[in-house]
């Protein structure tokens, strides 16, 4: 069973890599909220941040939460709440 410690870490890890997603792909992020299609539009990135939190927690870890998809909601969609989208409807 994974320890708060690890989770601590694991959460910090998570919204660091939705940092850089965030960070690095502004406008493909806006325009995939504009036209309702963010997660295809981002896929390959998502895959590649899903990859890199996989390879650096714990199989335990990775199975038994969420935090890279919290992380991902947090950090790149709630953030841009001022984005015009049908997804705030």
């Amino acid at each position: 069973m994974p320890t708060d410690e690890e989770k601590t870490k694991a959460n910090r890890l998570a919204r660091a890599i939705a940092s850089d997603i965030s960070l690095y792909n502004e406008e493909k992020i806006v325009k995939g909220l504009e036209q309702d299609n963010l997660f295809d539009a981002l896929e390959a990135e998502l895959e590649e941040g899903r990859d890199l939190y996989r390879s650096r927690v714990s199989q335990e870890l990775y199975r038994t939460s969420n935090f890279f998809d919290r992380a991902v909601v947090d950090i790149i969609v709630r953030s841009r709440g001022h984005v015009r989208s049908k997804i705030w409807l």
